[in-house]
């Protein structure tokens, strides 16, 4: 790890300043992630903008909205009423994250910033275009079994990492960024990026903004909500294959439907074509085996992974059945 420059600020606007000023610092929140890569040499900021005194920890209804501020920690937003209540789907994706340790300083900002876990990204002496865009890309022909099935390039192949991430989705969350010009509001959906040509780039932040808060409009899936992680232990392993699910039923027809899935692409993966289908017909076994196919079109293994290609659609059939037999 090289020396760094650390500095601590107490507002938004202090820190956009100091951000200006030099595209080289980072800021500094929860550091669960960003710590890791700088002790592995991946990064080496010359800065350290600690902003974990900035007020960006909310957690609040206004209206027909649920605002999460960026600082706001994964057990906060977890364990928080309005999320249990209203939010469920988010609640369930958090606390099947990580560890409890983890999840108590890891912040909501930091978890959507957090870089892909793939060993040829963490390991500095492989090729890794993610890390040395031109070098190659490891994983293609190596080791690949917690690798991508959808939206892949032949420059990278590397899965986010979230939990979180792929509620977020599914719940049509909006992003609110700032930077010193003020704020803008992205849909969630646009705010990660699949690796194409650019897999150094992992989101749609510009480099002199930063997250400020979450906007989620309440909804009526609450009571039908499931969150499905298959990982290889109970606790603190990455998804191989994750599902956020959640329905609106009204006499016994699907009335409102979202669907994403974690750990199968660059980015949350969110399942449009299965959720078109589901709209309006009855919650069954044999409407969801449909809506899981149709949620494999275009998917792709690559050797040691292919297991996911069985293991995705089996995974979406369990969250939808799941999550219908709340009801």
């Amino acid at each position: 790890m090289i020396n760094f420059q650390y500095l601590r600020t107490t507002t938004a606007k202090s820190a956009l300043a100091l951000l200006s000023k030099d595209k080289n610092s980072k800021f500094l929140a929860g550091g669960t992630n960003l710590i890791d890569l700088m002790k592995r040499g991946v990064t080496a900021p010359e800065k350290l903008v600690d902003i974990n005194h900035v007020p960006l920890k909310q957690i609040e209804q206004i209206g027909d909205k649920i605002v999460i501020g960026a600082l706001a920690s994964n057990t906060a937003v977890a364990e928080n009423a309005i999320i249990k209540e209203k939010l469920p789907l988010l609640a369930m994706a958090l606390n099947a994250g990580a560890s409890a340790q983890l999840r108590n300083v890891a912040t909501v900002g930091g978890n959507m910033m957090q870089r892909t876990r793939c060993g040829y990204f963490y390991d500095t002496e492989m090729p890794c275009n993610k890390r040395q865009p031109g070098s190659g890309c490891g994983a293609l022909g190596g080791f690949n079994r917690m690798h991508a099935i959808f939206g892949t390039s032949d420059k990278c192949i590397a899965v986010h990492p979230s939990d979180m991430c792929v509620a977020l989705i599914a719940l049509d969350t909006i992003v609110v960024l700032a930077s010193v010009k003020g704020e803008r509001k992205i849909s969630f959906k646009d705010f990660h990026r699949l690796a194409g040509d650019t897999p150094q780039l992992d989101n749609n932040l510009k480099a002199d903004e930063m997250i400020i808060r979450l906007e989620i409009s309440v909804n009526n899936l609450a009571k039908n909500s499931y969150y499905l992680k298959v990982r290889d232990r109970a606790s603190y392993a990455f998804a191989l294959v994750s599902v956020a699910a959640g329905m609106e039923i009204s006499n016994n027809k699907i009335t409102a439907i979202r669907l994403a899935m974690g750990g199968v692409a660059h980015k949350p993966w969110r399942l449009t074509a299965s959720e078109d289908f589901l709209k309006g017909k009855e919650p069954s076994i044999e409407n969801f085996k449909q809506a899981a196919k149709l949620a494999m079109t275009g998917a792709k293994g690559f050797g040691e992974n292919d297991f996911k290609l069985q293991m995705a659609p089996n995974s979406i059939i369990e969250a939808l059945t799941v999550a219908k037999s709340k009801a």
